[in-house]
């Protein structure tokens, strides 16, 4: 057999052949291949990776390899830390890159090193996500920032640089379900709004926890007068009971929200 090959069995009796290689004292598996010269082959391209500094990164389509491009990242990553990491994460001074695939690069600051370097991103639909306890979980959640949530409307890249993670350069703009901000005169206002069969204004709001809280009392109302639709409420924890339950009661809504039947 040739160097850094296994020969395996399928359940059903197929052959194939599995490519590993140790470096540092990591045994480090390379992945499956149909033949045992492409398995060889992609041996060959990890040792060759591994104990040459001078090939980059970003080197992977002009570099002989038989490996996937995660398979380079984390190789490329060990060789020049001497960490490794099962995802494609490269570590830099100060924050890390996770590579969805050449070509996209996320960035993150590093206290979300061990976070993902255990979770997986995947990517759908324009939207990216980690599959955690069995759902999958919208990696802006993060940040406080909810599925529905739209991109300079509810938060912001600031450097304007949608794959650049790093808490400093996101900023969230609406934090509650139901909650617009606007500016008028200079002035911050919250508008409240609940979607059922079509887009229903609550009211306006001088701040954003009244609204956040209108929204609230909006579900209560639409539920008590018949409407089957699950809400999320909103939740908001710097607020006691009593400083809640006194806002709530005291805040107007819409007569049109109130006289909505089911």
């Amino acid at each position: 057999m040739l160097a850094g090959v296994y020969f395996m069995k399928k359940k059903d009796g197929t052959p194939y052949y599995k490519a590993s290689i140790n470096y540092e004292n990591k045994h480090i598996s390379l992945g499956s291949f149909p033949t045992e010269k492409a398995a060889h082959l992609a041996y060959t391209s990890a040792k060759e990776i591994l104990g040459n500094a001078d090939i980059p990164l970003q080197d992977y389509h002009s570099f002989s390899n038989y490996l996937t491009f995660e398979k380079w990242v984390v190789l490329i990553n060990f060789r020049d830390h001497h960490v490794y990491i099962k995802n494609p994460i490269y570590l830099h001074k100060n924050y890390f890159s996770y590579y969805l695939d050449l070509h996209t690069e996320l960035k993150f600051d590093i206290d979300d090193l061990f976070y993902y370097s255990t979770h997986k991103i995947q990517r759908r639909q324009g939207y990216l996500f980690v599959a955690d306890y069995g759902m999958q979980i919208n990696i802006l959640s993060r940040y406080g920032i909810h599925n529905f949530s739209v991109c300079g409307r509810d938060y912001e890249f600031v450097n304007k640089d949608n794959t650049d993670y790093r808490y400093k350069n996101i900023r969230v703009i609406n934090r509650y379900y139901g909650v617009t901000k606007q500016v008028v005169k200079g002035q911050n206002r919250y508008t409240a709004s609940i979607h059922i069969n079509g887009t229903f204004i609550i009211g306006k709001y001088k701040s954003e926890e009244e609204a956040a809280i209108a929204y609230n009392k909006a579900i209560d109302t639409v539920r008590e007068a018949g409407c089957k639709k699950e809400f999320t409420p909103n939740y908001l924890v710097d607020l006691s009971e009593i400083e809640y339950a006194k806002i709530y009661h005291s805040l107007r809504i819409s007569n049109k929200i109130r006289e909505l039947t089911f």
